[in-house]
């Protein structure tokens, strides 16, 4: 194996395992939203007992994950993201991770979407896409396709982030860069700033919160440069030894199997709480009411040893006589003794035409956004979810203070 260094990081350990320590993060609040959706719900114990929690004092927790910070309103992957995800109680931070052609891995959600989370196509590094913007002409929509791996560390810092969108039918460069949906915004875009995985590691040590990184499925061929798929999985770790982060802070996760169990295998601290982000929902003909339409039991994943599991929120919940009730997937993965982590909420804008895909299947009783607090109850108190990604996480800190989750 390509052993990948990381002296440099190595020199902050000290200050970074001091600061994680002692950081009681920023100071926790709701804000609005949190009451604005409970003021949706139908009368009933549920929407009694979260009103009955208004005006109490709101906790930092670690079920209430921030889903690359707070994307709702923030471009995501970025200091100010984290920030606000951080201030409104999010007690572990996400950094998808992906690599640049020197091979530092950064925060980003894929290693091809530059063209729509920042402005390279306005740039001189437009010349590195390997797609360069083409404008939409007929029924042909505007595309273009920007990779990480195709610019280094030092050209990935000129770049601006912005908030993840495009016009695709646009005609020229500068307006593809809109597109924003509606239910967002481009007001908190001003000055925000891209990160290295080191420097999340770093930010979110200061604001007091865990890790959950995910290492993203390469645009490239493995091996890229001499870096192969186990040294990247290998970096990753090693950024967090370097930072002398503890393994119980952290839970790795990739949609990669193999990635899985390459940590449980080589790095079983780390191992012991990586997630497998399964991803046979996209399995044609999958049901989560339907184990033949798996490829596997679930109880077979706890057989390799992975202790954690992260579907997309539709495939633990069914609907059962006009209630949200637990899909079959989700009460075998409990039979299979795996923790649950789900993604994720406040994702679908407005709630008041079924919800779209992350609400797929409860979406005859999805009519409001009081519907975001009936989903995230089934989840914790029946689905018993470990914890919860949310773009808003203040959604989710409110509810579990109020549950004492």
């Amino acid at each position: 194996m390509r052993v990948v260094p990381v002296c440099a990081l190595a020199l902050l350990a000290p200050v970074l395992a001091a600061t994680q320590a002692m950081a009681n993060g920023p100071a926790i609040d709701y804000g609005p939203r949190p009451a604005f959706l409970i003021d949706q719900l139908p009368d009933g114990e549920l929407k009694t007992k979260l009103q009955s929690c208004e005006g109490q004092t709101p906790m930092k927790t670690d079920f209430s994950i921030g889903h690359r910070g707070a994307p709702l309103l923030f471009p995501e992957h970025t200091v100010e993201s984290n920030r606000a995800a951080a201030r409104m109680g999010a007690g572990i931070l996400e950094c998808d991770v992906t690599f640049t052609q020197d091979l530092e891995l950064v925060c980003r959600h894929a290693q091809n979407d530059l063209h729509t989370t920042t402005n390279i196509l306005l740039t001189d590094l437009a010349d590195t896409c390997v797609t360069p913007f083409t404008a939409a002409s007929g029924d042909t929509p505007a595309g273009a396709e920007c990779r990480t791996s195709e610019i280094t560390l030092e050209q990935f810092r000129t770049l601006t982030p912005k908030m993840d969108s495009a016009d695709r039918t646009a005609t020229t460069a500068e307006a593809y860069q809109g597109g924003i949906a509606d239910w967002r915004t481009n007001l908190f875009t001003d000055g925000a700033t891209l990160m290295t995985h080191a420097e999340s590691i770093a930010l979110f040590a200061s604001l007091g919160a865990k890790f959950t990184p995910e290492l993203k499925t390469p645009s490239v061929e493995m091996p890229f440069n001499g870096f192969s798929q186990e040294d990247y999985a290998q970096k990753l770790v090693d950024e967090f030894k370097a930072a002398g982060v503890p393994a119980s802070d952290v839970w790795l996760q990739s949609f990669n199997l193999e990635d899985v169990q390459y940590w449980i295998e080589a790095e079983p601290e780390f191992g012991a709480q990586a997630v497998y982000l399964v991803d046979h929902y996209n399995l044609d003909g999958f049901d989560p009411q339907d184990a033949t339409t798996w490829p596997m039991p679930l109880s077979d994943y706890a057989e390799m040893g992975i202790n954690y599991i992260a579907p997309p929120t539709w495939v633990l919940v069914a609907t059962e006589n006009g209630e949200i009730v637990p899909s079959t997937w989700a009460n075998q993965a409990n039979d299979a003794g795996l923790n649950i982590i789900t993604w994720t909420l406040e994702r679908s804008g407005q709630l008041t035409d079924g919800g779209g895909w992350y609400f797929q299947t409860i979406a005859d009783v999805t009519t409001n956004g009081g519907a975001y607090y009936q989903l995230l109850d089934v989840l914790a108190q029946d689905v018993g979810v470990e914890g919860v990604f949310s773009d808003w996480p203040a959604t989710v800190t409110y509810y579990a203070n109020c549950l004492g989750l």
